[in-house]
């Protein structure tokens, strides 16, 4: 199939690496053209613009918020109106994908990603779609080299990213819940090791607490596997979300606060992960 890629950050560059070796044809662009050499290198084209690599069948994008996808539809040379289908893999807001929705008529499809980059390389990456029918049909030998499982959300684009915001918010309190429990445990005098170890092989048997269980316990914040700012844009999306359909969200606004304390804290290039330091300190631990 012919499709273009926009978007060659950790998770854009492997996502588009696996789709190269599953013998697409494939165009990429990036804001920063360095960034997609080494796919060059292996056989990919380097579109001279988003519109330039929209002129096959499919054009995917992969970008950090709501600004860059905007600038890439909508901008100078942007994708809207050419002839590919728009496959978003960005985590926005559910304002953009109704107006994507709305603006691409033509076709649309909106389908975030759950996983870390570890997953994306290996494409064991799970994908929620949601749009048109016939267009998902078009999109299912993709997603099947990207991931491990492509879950149907329905017809309406933005319900896809309203899935993507709902499970990352699970995913920080996971995270904020596990860094209670272990700073608990500490401090009581059990070895976080130990207490994982019983949670994860009793009642919590699942890859987000064996993942970022690991990470906690091993404190492996660096390199960011996924960075504080953007799962605090993720949150402050969710709160959109929460604040249009009227829910209480009592624990978001938890994990947000740590999320803010640990970027003052550690800066810009730490994992989401780290709001497990906010706990900590709040403890008296290092």
């Amino acid at each position: 199939m012919k499709i273009g890629f926009i978007g060659l950050g950790q998770m854009g560059s492997a996502i588009a690496a696996n789709l190269l070796a599953a013998g697409h044809e494939l165009s990429v662009w990036n804001r920063s053209p360095e960034k997609a050499q080494p796919l060059v290198d292996t056989g990919a084209r380097l579109a001279a613009s988003p519109a330039d690599a929209a002129q096959g069948e499919v054009v995917m994008t992969l970008l950090a918020d709501d600004a860059a996808l905007e600038a890439v539809v909508y901008g100078a040379n942007g994708i809207l109106g050419s002839p590919a289908l728009h496959v978003s893999h960005s985590t926005i807001s559910i304002a953009l994908a109704e107006r994507l929705t709305a603006d691409q008529s033509d076709g649309f499809v909106s389908a975030p990603v759950f996983g870390r980059p570890a997953a994306a390389q290996g494409a064991k990456l799970f994908v929620a779609a949601a749009g048109d029918g016939k267009a998902l049909d078009l999109c299912e030998p993709l997603f099947a080299a990207i991931g491990q499982r492509t879950f149907r959300i329905g017809d309406h684009p933005p319900a896809a990213n309203l899935v993507k915001l709902s499970g990352n918010f699970m995913i920080m309190a996971a995270v904020e819940a596990m860094a209670e429990a272990m700073t608990l445990a500490e401090k009581g005098g059990v070895p976080p090791a130990v207490l994982l170890e019983v949670l994860t092989g009793t009642l919590f048997d699942a890859p987000v607490y064996h993942s970022y269980g690991a990470i906690l316990l091993e404190q492996k914040f660096r390199p960011a596997g996924f960075a504080a700012p953007l799962g605090l844009k993720d949150m402050g999306l969710a709160d959109a979300a929460a604040t249009t359909f009227k829910v209480p969200m009592p624990i978001l606004g938890i994990v947000r606060d740590h999320l803010r304390a640990v970027i003052a804290q550690e800066g810009d290039d730490i994992d989401w992960a780290a709001t497990a330091l906010a706990v900590r300190r709040a403890a008296g631990l290092g």
